[in-house]
């Protein structure tokens, strides 16, 4: 299961197109509201997520978590007990974190970015502490995918169907979605 956590001030394509992406690749994708029943996202779109945070249970089913960026959304993820215990369970036993756009800061101010290649949008640099930021569209480092913004959230999806399930895979959905 991937859990996708969204939180008001969301980045709309962040989110949806790894959504899409993970869904095309046969992923269980599971949205994950955090704070609300109903999310407002940056642009004003209102999603009705899966479940809410308060419905959520950390288990071994959990392979990857996602962490759309956006404006106020990253800030409101970063204070939910809910993602940071969610970020701590999937470093403590090997689960992927993927993060675009500012959302990199969250696992950064963690510390879980020390020593990892590392992108994020122009401007937060600064929060990924210790990490090799490399200015990249997309970074895939040990169990962190990080990405650059809302321009390269397919090519971040497609990056989350290569760790997950392999090159072949991702050059599979790639073709089928017409982006090479």
């Amino acid at each position: 299961m991937i859990l996708v956590f969204l939180a008001n001030g969301f980045e709309e394509t962040e989110a949806v197109a790894p959504i899409d992406i993970l869904r095309r690749n046969g992923r269980d994708v599971v949205t994950v509201g955090i704070g609300e029943e109903i999310i407002t996202s940056a642009h004003g779109l209102t999603v009705v997520p899966d479940v809410t945070e308060v419905d959520l249970a950390l288990s071994d089913e959990i392979e990857m978590i996602v962490l759309p960026g956006g404006m106020p959304g990253t800030l409101n993820l970063e204070k939910s007990r809910t993602v940071q215990d969610a970020i701590d369970y999937c470093s403590a036993n090997g689960k992927y974190i993927a993060a675009i756009c500012a959302a990199p800061s969250v696992i950064g101010k963690k510390g879980l970015l020390k020593g990892k290649n590392a992108t994020c949008f122009p401007g937060f640099e600064e929060f990924l502490e210790g990490a090799n930021f490399t200015g990249a569209p997309v970074e895939a480092d040990g169990n962190i995918v990080t990405a650059r913004g809302a321009g390269v959230a397919l090519e971040f999806g497609l990056k989350l169907v290569e760790v997950l399930s392999g090159k072949p895979a991702a050059d599979k959905i790639k073709e089928a979605m017409r982006c090479v």
